[in-house]
């Protein structure tokens, strides 16, 4: 029988491949690692996952040559958005090569980004479909933000340009307003992004009485950078925070899942300080207008006695008018309050006192009789034990259908413990 050496048989088989497979082929895969070295060469592995469970059925690696490298990625991230990394499904041109150390791998020549574009966008509709289907997607949108929010749970990282912007632009407004915010670290962009921002988020609902809006700002950086904020999880903890989330992500492209769920959704950090401050100059604006408008209805009103009656009785008409309608409508609500307890109450009593009859029932001596217990009586009076009982003594038994006389013979002591 014919033997190869081991160099011999990969010799071979880097020969039949190269035989039976000489050209580029288009493949689509996911890149699950990819590195870059020192001079510019990119080396992936790509993976295949089965749609229903999520197992990988095939792996392979791959090679970008740094010649090549330096044209594809900027190419692909002007295209895209997006810069290669792992989790990205792609669709790569390569040529299959073997060598007899390093088994087989794919050369990389070119890459098609529409697919990539492609891939995405359907994702991102995926997990918002599914936000639809699971009834949270607006669950944020309808919480009520409060007029001046001063009460802020950040989530963000310190050490990100972002925050700091934030923070900066907060405390120096012009006007002076006062605000508190609390900062809960969280990692911004990256494999760890997703799970960190969704524990900061679990953080600040320990604490939800202690704020007015949850904020979730972070510095500019590539659409790759945003990655995490179009995941379903991180999107759907957004979606169902008991306070309002405002979001200041910083890119001036597409909106992110976790824009559109968000209850004030915002481009930047700054502009987050900004929409805060402007709350609050708003509401001053108004008490502003408000205490010019009662200024200047004193005035005239001092300045033209004739008329004053006449305008504080239509003023007070007004607010009288007011307060009966919505003392109205709160008595209203208690009667219908009260309704629905005194209901509540009636049914819970009218089952106690079934429950009662119930047990009376079961309680009943004439129900006892029929269930074969019997009566002893003793001179018209109840023997409760053998020790009121004398030889020869009349006694009678009540059953259920009758009485019945007896002369008691001998008596016999039990003790009851041993029954």
């Amino acid at each position: 029988m014919e033997s190869y050496s081991l160099l011999e048989l990969n010799q071979f088989i880097r020969q039949r491949l190269k035989d039976v497979m000489p050209g580029l082929y288009w493949v689509v895969a996911e890149i699950n690692e990819l590195h870059v070295n020192s001079t510019g060469h990119c080396f992936m592995e790509l993976i295949e996952k089965a749609p229903q469970s999520g197992q990988i059925t095939a792996k392979v690696r791959a090679n970008i040559w740094a010649y090549h490298f330096r044209m594809l990625s900027p190419y692909f991230e002007t295209m895209t958005g997006q810069r290669l990394s792992a989790g990205l499904k792609v669709m790569l041109q390569a040529s299959v090569e073997f060598h007899e150390l390093y088994g087989m791998s794919l050369q990389v020549s070119d890459i098609n980004p529409a697919f990539t574009v492609g891939d995405l966008v359907m994702q991102r509709q995926a997990v918002i479909q599914q936000l639809m289907d699971d009834g949270v997607f607006d669950m944020n949108h309808e919480l009520e933000l409060p007029l001046v929010p001063q009460r802020i749970a950040v989530i963000s990282s310190q050490t990100a340009a972002g925050y700091g912007d934030f923070v900066d632009q907060l405390y120096h407004n012009p006007r002076g307003y006062a605000f508190h915010h609390t900062l809960f670290q969280a990692v911004m962009q990256g494999n760890e992004a997703e799970d960190s921002i969704i524990r900061a988020l679990e953080q600040v609902f320990e604490r939800e009485d202690e704020f007015d809006v949850a904020v979730l700002i972070r510095g500019g950086g590539s659409q790759s950078d945003l990655n995490c904020f179009n995941s379903y999880q991180l999107a759907s903890c957004i979606a169902q925070f008991p306070l309002p989330v405002i979001t200041g992500i910083g890119h001036d492209r597409d909106e992110t899942v976790a824009d559109l769920v968000a209850c004030v959704p915002l481009k930047t950090p700054t502009a987050v300080a900004e929409f805060l401050i402007h709350q609050a100059a708003y509401l001053d604006n108004l008490l502003q207008e408000r205490s010019r408008q009662l200024s200047d209805a004193v005035t005239f009103a001092i300045r033209n006695p004739a008329d004053r009656l006449q305008r504080l009785s239509q003023r007070l008409q007004t607010i009288t008018n007011s307060c009966i309608r919505l003392q109205d409508r709160k008595i209203h609500i208690l009667q219908v309050h009260l309704t629905n307890a005194v209901q509540s109450l009636l049914l819970q009593k009218k089952n106690q006192i079934a429950r009662l009859e119930g047990n009376l029932q079961l309680l009943n001596p004439v129900n006892l009789l029929r269930r074969g217990y019997s009566i002893t009586l003793a001179n018209r009076k109840v023997v409760r034990n053998t020790k009121t009982l004398e030889k020869g003594q009349v006694i009678e038994t009540v059953l259920y259908d009758g009485r019945v006389e007896s002369v008691v013979g001998e008596l016999k002591f039990i003790n009851p413990h041993l029954l």
